[in-house]
């Protein structure tokens, strides 16, 4: 498999989830996230996005091993999170191949393609249609 390791030893990655795309720079490191030049912490308010964001690397045991730096755009918070896990899976496997096997039982690797159902004519929603009536 080949990396995508340039002179700085920096691997790049793109995840996508819904509408959102992330960029993602990983290098050796102490554990620092920055999303669109912010802090993960003041990026992200919720528990659960950070802890979803912080997954991948508990999983390999790699917290405080590598830097993140992450340009995200397009759909909403849990998209973009979504978007960023995908990109630093798929990055930590070009930096080390034996972890694949790791992340992929944990579906972390394989992008997950649900999007929203698109709205369509005579209906309210997408398949929800108008409220009948009889009289």
């Amino acid at each position: 498999m080949e990396t995508n390791l340039d002179i700085k030893d920096i691997t790049y990655a793109t995840g996508k989830r819904k509408t959102s795309i992330a960029r993602i720079w990983l290098k050796k490191g102490s554990g620092k996230i920055t999303v669109n030049g912010k802090d993960y912490d003041n990026y992200f308010t919720r528990a659960n996005h950070k802890m979803q964001l912080l997954r991948p690397f508990e999983i390999l045991n790699q917290s405080t091993s590598y830097d993140v730096n992450c340009k995200v755009k397009g759909g909403g918070l849990t998209g973009q999170v979504g978007a960023m896990v995908h990109g630093i899976s798929k990055a930590l496997v070009m930096i080390d191949g034996e972890s694949k096997s790791t992340l992929k039982k944990e579906k972390l690797t394989t992008r997950d393609s649900r999007a929203v159902e698109r709205k369509k004519y005579g209906h309210r929603k997408a398949r929800r249609s108008f409220q009948f009536s009889k009289r």
